[in-house]
């Protein structure tokens, strides 16, 4: 296939133009995950982008392509650019959208969540958004669309939990769909043992719920002397088929909401194995937010190593290191559109490997300069790079 030309991430110096404008280019031509020349583009909304230096070329901050490879432990001082005159009005910063100006509040607001009434996502949702109207969604992917389709304003998905781990379908969804990350929310789960009045637990044989809330209280569960499980697509939906099959034999692991909705006991509290059981939630939107440095803020990206040399990714990382960007996180997930990649010719047969994708979480703004540029000094050796959002951290308690 022809190799296409892809929008390249801005790579602005320190006070060319506002870290809005910067960051909305960003958001106006989302990259795609395809194979890509090496020219300059300009995006007619934004100033201009970022063409990528010739290998070995220093880059815009002073720290070179040679220097990564030796992995220097620091980068050289840059000083400040002369702010120039705007030459035209499609490099004038863009106005503030409509998901920067929503009310924190959520009134007014539409927010898609996965799951039934009653599910941990609507809490999510109602603690990222107080006073907006929740709308349930079966599927994951169903909640995706319905932002894309402008059906609901908002989305707040689950992303990672503290004991089942990261939540892979979302992470691939993110790459797949053309939304933006811009909050999170941590909510703290605290599982139920649930069933329809009357029924104590001598008397239940099975317990149904997701199967990563079975996981969380199997110790639990099976002190209280209840064997059998049966694993369903939701924690609420769990709790409305025990309700609406009026079984007696059989509880659901649940929300204590979701006792109050569909009118079950509670025969158990917080009966995960695990006492500190906290699921990450993402906000989704169409629109990214204008990103601030004025509260603790994150950034999410997605790229990808197609050339394989030895050492890529500890360059690649080194890049925010030498930055003194903190990463909180880092998840790999195979690349679907070229799922392998081909060894050397060491061997006499050629060897396939698995090829991944990256996603990283910056403990960085993209308001700040240096984000900016580590961000264009990954994209000189990467040919993929994506931002999912740039958005403020949930600092409350859980």
């Amino acid at each position: 296939m022809a190799s296409m030309t892809t929008p390249r991430l801005p790579f602005l110096p320190a006070r060319t133009c506002s870290a809005a404008a910067a960051f909305s280019s960003l958001s106006s031509s989302p990259l795609q995950c395809c194979p890509v020349k090496r020219t300059s583009v300009t995006n007619a909304n934004s100033a201009p982008l970022l063409s990528t230096s010739r290998p070995g070329a220093p880059a815009a901050d002073g720290v070179g392509a040679a220097d990564l490879n030796r992995l220097r432990a620091s980068a050289m001082p840059v000083a400040d650019s002369p702010l120039p005159a705007y030459c035209n009005p499609h490099e004038l910063p863009r106005p503030l959208t409509s998901a920067a100006l929503m009310e924190s509040s959520g009134e007014g607001l539409k927010v898609a969540y996965q799951g039934f009434p009653g599910a941990y996502s609507e809490s999510a949702a109602k603690k990222a958004y107080p006073h907006c109207q929740t709308v349930p969604c079966e599927h994951f992917d169903t909640a995706f669309q319905a932002v894309e389709n402008c059906t609901v304003d908002r989305a707040v998905l689950s992303l990672e939990n503290t004991l089942g781990g990261s939540i892979h379908r979302n992470y691939d969804l993110l790459l797949r769909h053309e939304l933006h990350i811009v909050g999170d929310v941590r909510l703290a789960v605290r599982h139920c043992l649930l069933a329809n009045r009357g029924v104590k637990i001598g008397n239940l044989r099975s317990v149904m719920s997701h199967p990563q809330a079975l996981a969380q209280c199997e110790h639990t569960l099976t002190e209280l002397g209840i064997e059998q499980r049966q694993a369903v697509d939701d924690t609420a939906g769990a709790a409305k088929l025990v309700t609406e099959q009026m079984l007696q034999d059989t509880g659901a692991v649940a929300s204590s909401l979701a006792a109050e909705l569909y009118g079950l006991d509670i025969l158990a509290e917080n009966i995960q194995d695990e006492k500190e059981n906290v699921t990450r939630f993402m906000m989704l939107a169409r629109e990214p937010i204008v990103p601030q440095i004025d509260k603790p803020f994150k950034t999410s990206i997605v790229f990808s190593l197609e050339d394989w040399k030895p050492a890529q990714l500890l360059k690649a990382l080194a890049i925010f290191a030498l930055r003194d960007i903190n990463l909180t996180k880092i998840e790999s997930r195979p690349h679907k559109k070229r799922p392998f990649r081909v060894a050397d010719d060491t061997f006499s047969t050629p060897v396939k490997y698995f090829n991944y994708l990256f996603y990283v979480d910056l403990e960085a703004s993209m308001a700040d300069p240096k984000t900016l540029k580590a961000l264009g000094n990954l994209e000189e050796f990467a040919p993929f790079v994506r931002v999912l959002g740039s958005y403020p951290t949930d600092v409350s308690e859980v």
